[in-house]
């Protein structure tokens, strides 16, 4: 995929029912011109895709009909309550008819003949199959009119045969009916898919907690009077009131007041931050104490929680390598089972006679099996059981709904996964290469002594303040009077130059020796006036609470921590030595850092760099995985494959354990979706499986498969 391809699409596909579906959208929408790569989600219903430009959305509609399904833009709650209300609805009404006339069915094999029962199947059976289950019906219409099947194509082939054998002996034909296991084959397809939606559902449900904080409406200012309204209507710069108990509407920043803010379910940090004048606030948080004005900076898709929403649904809807495989299968698996089907028919049919031994001998062990005489019911029943046990919905769900799982737990301790790949590379990573301002510190530096001329403070502050370096905000801060400042440059790796009144001003990296500063883990700076030093600013940054504690967490489960920072050497080793980092890289520019991964990387070693700041974002590119500090800048988020939205280096640790178990599951999950195919199709070509048991066995396990994703929230 092309590193210039920004524009970023995501929609509702509405229809599919099976990974064969999902693969043919998918393939469909990689066709249209721009498309430079497309992933479809089952679990999510969702699909994402990547393009040079933005592709209208009727392009994009009309690949997806092309295919046989349709698109929309809404992906909100209502549309899912909707279609869980309408599968429900579905079930009630099958389970209805289907229970008495199974009931019926039982007395009628132990010899009770009702009157008209083969009338009565025929009805009800027509009912269930072709009304209840009119969904799945037109589900396998699409697919075969668009010349591929799905999931829904096994369904019907087996659920109709059954039907017209009711219909062929209700007029007389010697034929085993097996209407009501037509009907029962399309109410326990409905069971499955029922409880299916409503794991889905509750497995996404971060999603749903996330966008349910998003408010409908802001009390904004307006001369002087409160005002009430939508939060669409809400524009940047429009200034806010919240009150003490309600959710902050958008992002801003505060201009009068002071409070506690719970940003628990943004960030995962159970305890209230206090927020004072000047600092940013996070719509969707809490206001808990104080009564705060706030001044809007980002409205309806540049919020962050927008942002968040729709990096998770990214994640979700991306797929990680291993589901290639899972994917290639399912793509030949129907039609490779409609054939073994029909042949086990056909061999059955035709070699009935010498094949009776061996079925009544079975009998014995599996009481189920249809005694009968007649080689076209024997073969009907065969082909039917065949069909039903085969579905490949486990197959298709097993990788979906472990990401949706692990992408949603991750989002819930305050990581956003934004690369799908990175949940099975990160399992993998040996080497973690850290920046140190701002990541394994607070990034909250402040200026602890200097000895710059007072009437040239004002020309440094100003001068830093254009700057985007995580020390710049501290020397900013050593006063609030500004001057005018021309010709702003920023030196990658070295400094910030300006020019006031004609000279030439320089803040960078110190040409002397400060080692005394620098043993106290300072970190110095020298300032120059037209290459002359006029003198030092030493800073320093507190380590954050949970570095060390990560540090420990990295050895122990086998991971080697690695510094390398911009910094002095002496600062980055007396930082390094408090934290337990043995591999310390100091003074290094932007470049280097990019070299220092592809070291590690040279040696075999999975690596994960970590940063905050525009000088990290090669080497975030460049390493195995990405991870920015979400407090960060825009071009080291843009560039990393996972965020930590709140915290320090200790999420990171988090994120390598959901790796781990999310591939975890992903591998139980195929395994058992494969294990059951290949253990059940012969048993069912054999004669083995009633159709009813059949789909009972398919059902269970799409149901194991995604209760065991959802294991991963509870470990």
């Amino acid at each position: 995929m092309s590193n210039d391809a920004k524009n970023k699409q995501n929609f509702r596909v509405i229809g599919m029912t099976c990974a064969t579906c999902a693969k043919t959208v998918e393939k469909s929408l990689k066709k249209v011109e721009g498309v430079k790569f497309s992933a479809v989600n089952l679990a999510t219903e969702t699909a994402f895709i990547v393009s040079d430009e933005e592709i209208p959305f009727e392009e994009l509609k009309k690949a997806v009909q092309k295919a046989g399904y349709d698109i929309s833009l809404d992906i909100s709650q209502d549309v899912e309550k909707k279609r869980y209300e309408e599968t429900k609805k579905n079930l009630l009404l099958s389970l209805l008819f289907t229970i008495p006339i199974s009931i019926m069915m039982i007395f009628h094999m132990f010899g009770k003949h009702i009157p008209g029962f083969n009338v009565i199947e025929v009805i009800i059976g027509g009912y269930v199959i072709f009304y209840t289950g009119r969904k799945t019906i037109k589900g396998a219409w699409i697919a075969l009119s668009h010349f591929h099947t799905n999931m829904d194509t096994l369904i019907l082939f087996g659920s109709v045969a059954s039907w017209i054998t009711a219909l062929l002996n209700s007029f007389g034909l010697p034929i085993a009916s097996f209407g009501t296991i037509g009907a029962m084959i399309m109410a326990l397809h409905l069971t499955g898919r029922f409880i299916e939606s409503h794991l889905r559902d509750k497995a996404a449900k971060e999603i749903k907690a996330l966008m349910n904080m998003q408010a409908k409406e802001a009390r904004v200012i307006v001369e002087d009077e409160e005002l009430f309204m939508p939060i669409e209507a809400v524009k940047e710069g429009f200034i806010v009131l919240v009150k003490p108990g309600e959710r902050i509407p958008v992002d801003g920043e505060i201009i009068e007041g002071k409070s506690s803010i719970d940003e628990s379910m943004i960030t995962g940090e159970s305890i209230p931050v206090e927020k004072v004048e000047s600092e940013k606030v996070i719509g969707g948080s809490l206001n808990l104490t104080g009564v705060i004005k706030i001044k809007v900076t980002k409205v309806g898709e540049d919020t962050f929680l927008s942002q968040m929403v729709k990096l998770i649904q990214e994640a979700q809807g991306a797929k990680v390598p291993i589901q290639a495989l899972a994917d290639r299968i399912t793509l030949w698996f129907v039609p490779i089972v409609m054939t073994l089907a029909v042949i086990s028919g056909l061999i059955w049919y035709f070699n009935f006679d010498s094949l009776t031994g061996f079925i009544n001998n079975m009998r014995n062990v599996f009481p189920w099996i249809l005694n009968t005489n007649d080689p076209l019911s024997f073969s009907v029943f065969v082909f039917v059981a065949t069909i039903v046990i085969a579905c490949p919905c486990a197959l298709g769900l097993a990788t979906p709904m472990a990401l949706v799982a692990g992408t949603g737990q991750a989002a819930k301790k305050g990581l956003i996964i934004r690369n799908a790949e990175a949940i099975q590379t990160s399992k993998d990573v040996k080497v973690v290469i850290m920046d140190k301002t701002g990541t394994i510190t607070q990034g909250k530096p402040i200026v602890v002594e200097h000895n710059i001329p007072k009437d040239k403070v004002k020309i440094i502050s100003s001068i830093e303040s254009m700057s985007n370096h995580p020390l710049a905000k501290a020397i900013s801060e050593m006063t609030e009077e500004r001057v005018k400042i021309e010709d702003i440059e920023e030196i990658s790796g070295s400094g910030v130059k300006g020019i006031f009144e004609g000279k030439e001003y320089f803040i960078g990296k110190p040409k002397n020796n400060y080692d005394e500063l620098n043993s106290k883990a300072y970190t110095v700076v020298e300032v120059y006036e037209d290459n002359n030093l006029l003198g030092y600013i030493a800073i320093t940054d507190k380590i954050r609470e949970d570095s060390k504690k990560a540090i420990e967490e990295f050895k122990k489960i086998g991971i080697i921590p690695v510094m390398a920072t911009g910094d002095n050497e002496k600062t980055a080793k007396a930082v390094a030595k408090e934290v337990g980092i043995e591999e310390v890289w100091a003074e290094v520019k932007p470049e280097d850092k990019l070299n220092i991964v592809r070291n590690y990387q040279g040696k075999g070693f999975k690596t994960l760099m970590v940063g905050d700041g525009m000088n990290d974002a090669a080497a975030l590119k460049g390493a195995d995985i990405g991870v920015a500090i979400g407090s960060g800048t825009d071009l080291a988020i843009d560039n990393a494959d996972i965020i930590i939205v709140k915290g320090g280096v200790s999420k990171i640790v988090d994120a390598v354990e959901i790796s781990r178990k999310t591939f975890s599951i992903i591998k139980s999950n195929l395994f058992w979706a494969f294990f059951y195919n290949v253990i059940a199709i012969p048993a069912a070509m054999a004669g083995l499986l009633h159709p009813a048991i059949a789909e009972t066995a398919m059902a269970f396990s799409s149901i194991t498969v995604v209760l065991n994703s959802l294991r991963i929230k509870g470990r």
